[in-house]
């Protein structure tokens, strides 16, 4: 899957990787930054989503879609697509612009709203990265795992980096009987968790 990563998508990938560390450099405000995850994080994500059992690929927190490319990977090799929220007008149109010229609009749709909108229209989600506001994180975590198939995967971002504004969350989802989760030190931390069949 890495070995062969389309020249458009590689592109656009270290296009995005070149703005996201100019902009930390200029201490750019958070909210107008990409604020994307690093590579080891988009592999890492990619290699679960290729192993995820049947049911919706799902993001939360598009930015300029850049863990997208990622996971466009993973449903490129096995036939999907990928459903990718993004709150924010401006990024959404970043994004975009994004697949367009990575050339995967045909593997991603892009919905410009918020997530906890449109999940209840989803009953059987296969794998969910969650990378948006942190204050939503509860209340997604709360929609998604109900949802997600036997097996199926929710892997939420920052979980070292904001692990204090996180906490209950966090604690929550490592004490929390439908699913094995654990914290994973890639990137910025990553809350991994796995659904359980059903008792």
């Amino acid at each position: 899957m890495f070995h062969t990563i389309p020249l458009a998508i590689q592109s656009q990938m270290e296009r995005l990787e070149r703005i996201d560390a100019q902009e930390r450099m200029n201490n750019t405000p958070r909210l107008l930054r990409l604020g994307q995850i690093p590579p080891e994080t988009g592999r890492f994500l990619a290699l679960l989503a290729a192993a995820a059992p049947a049911g919706a690929i799902i993001e939360i927190g598009t930015s300029a879609g850049y863990s997208t490319l990622w996971l466009s990977l993973a449903c490129r090799g096995n036939g999907r697509k990928i459903t990718t929220f993004e709150i924010l007008d401006e990024k959404a149109k970043l994004a975009g612009e994004t697949f367009k010229a990575a050339q995967v609009e045909s593997l991603i749709e892009l919905v410009v709203g918020n997530a906890l909108d449109y999940l209840p229209l989803y009953q059987e989600i296969a794998f969910c990265f969650l990378d948006a506001e942190k204050e939503i994180y509860a209340d997604c975590y709360e929609v998604v795992v109900p949802r997600l198939v036997e097996g199926g995967w929710l892997v939420a971002d920052n979980a070292l980096s904001h692990k204090d504004e996180l906490q209950p969350m966090l604690r929550r989802a490592l004490n929390d009987p439908r699913v094995d989760a654990l914290v994973v030190p890639v990137g910025k931390g990553l809350l991994v968790c796995r659904k359980h069949g059903e008792a």
